[in-house]
């Protein structure tokens, strides 16, 4: 596979990290290395050091650094119009809602700029829904997931179901309720006993793999249950698919490997491989919004646009989700291996496609954050999905050596921990 040329930077700004954390408000907790560069699956510090990109800007940099479709999509946008008011009709927002539409089962599409305004669009159509369709009068009820996450801003942090993500920012919003994941039997109870009361279920929002919740797949039987669910009562089922969608699980939406399809499901990381872009879907059956009811400055704008569908076509063109299935299946194959190796230290491996996890059994002292930095210092970039699960999301374009190498970092790691 082609890279574009990556020419060095030689410029001194004088910039430090200590620089850094004078002027920016310290929200999160950063590795203490600065990335420079970076090419195909691999990153670059300022010291020079090369790093195996495993964590792909969280799910995010779906065909890597410095792909030459993204490059030649944004450089030549960027030329020609990059942002214009949505008062006006732009080529790119359409063409690129046409791709998502012709190869998703989605009617319609609303474009923002995140995972969480993607999803709060969603929370905001299931309302409007439950007001003017359902015509409930009472408050509708959404019901998420314990161990979900969902977004930062107020409403998506309240769907998130996780109270960590919670603390110190109540009141929350109204309207949300939590059931275990995979459990049929706690969303019909739910159900049951938010219908006798003042409020009715208007939705379930979920996600068909729990990421953050510690890379968590959807069980077969409990989705085919659900979908069946939301058709005999009219709730709404809507997908989160912020990070498992655009082909990370091998298939293009991470729904398709239940079977089933959503009413609503959202889109964002992968979706312009990099570039800021969010994505609310919805069947037409559902497509209730109206000029004015919501809205969105910089959504679809033509540069995020024309990047996002660059990602789409050369995904098709280049047949990524085929590599993605074969390396997913390889990455697993190794994870097993040293699972195997290390009984003492592992209790399983699950994912699908490339969005992989490696669970450390929970009387172990060692966290997933331990081997994240140890792996770092040996060339490995990782991503934690809660305290005892290591998370691997490379690019959708990692090759079978890539592979190899990363697995065998990532052992050297854990033997070095545990020596």
């Amino acid at each position: 596979m082609t890279t574009a040329t990556l020419e060095p930077n030689n410029i001194d700004t004088g910039f430090n990290q200590d620089t850094f954390n004078t002027y920016v408000m310290n929200t999160y907790g950063r590795f203490p290395i600065t990335i420079e560069k970076g090419l195909g699956c691999k990153l670059w510090d300022t010291d020079g050091k090369e790093y195996l990109d495993f964590v792909a800007g969280i799910a995010t940099c779906t065909l890597g650094h410095g792909h030459p479709a993204l490059v030649e999509a944004v450089t030549q946008q960027i030329q020609k119009l990059h942002h214009v008011s949505n008062l006006y009709y732009t080529r790119e927002q359409g063409e690129l809602a046409k791709w998502i539409v012709e190869h998703s089962c989605a009617d319609k599409v609303f474009f923002c700029n995140s995972g969480a305004e993607a999803n709060e669009a969603a929370i905001k159509l299931v309302r409007k829904y439950a007001h003017t369709v359902l015509e409930f009068l009472e408050q509708p009820v959404i019901l998420t997931a314990k161990s979900s996450f969902h977004g930062r801003t107020l409403a998506t942090v309240t769907a998130t179901g996780q109270p960590k993500y919670q603390k110190d920012f109540e009141p929350l919003v109204p309207g949300f309720e939590y059931v275990p994941y995979n459990d049929i039997t706690a969303i019909e109870e739910a159900i049951t006993n938010i219908d006798e009361g003042d409020r009715r279920v208007a939705a379930i929002l979920i996600e068909p793999l729990q990421g953050e919740g510690g890379v968590i797949p959807g069980d077969l039987d409990y989705f085919l249950r659900l979908r069946k669910i939301c058709d005999d009562t009219g709730i709404l089922l809507v997908f989160d698919e912020v990070q498992t969608g655009v082909g990370r699980t091998g298939k293009m939406w991470g729904h398709e490997n239940l079977g089933i399809e959503p009413d609503i499901f959202t889109s964002a990381k992968g979706l312009a491989g990099g570039i800021p872009i969010g994505a609310m879907m919805c069947k037409s059956s559902c497509d209730v919004f109206q000029p004015g009811t919501h809205a969105s400055t910089f959504g679809g704008n033509p540069f995020a646009c024309s990047a996002g569908l660059a990602v789409l076509q050369t995904i098709e063109k280049e047949n990524i989700l085929q590599n993605v299935q074969a390396r997913g299946e390889q990455l697993r194959t190794k994870l097993r291996s040293i699972a195997i190796k290390y009984p003492h230290i592992f209790k399983e491996v699950r994912g699908w496609g490339l969005i992989n996890g490696i669970e450390i059994k929970a009387d172990v002292e060692l966290t997933s954050s331990d081997i994240v930095k140890k792996a770092m210092d040996n060339g490995l970039l990782l991503a934690p999905a809660g305290p005892k699960v290591l998370r691997f999301v490379p690019p959708l374009i990692v090759s079978a050596e890539e592979i190899d190498r990363a697995s065998e970092i990532l052992e050297t790691t854990i033997a070095s921990l545990i020596s």
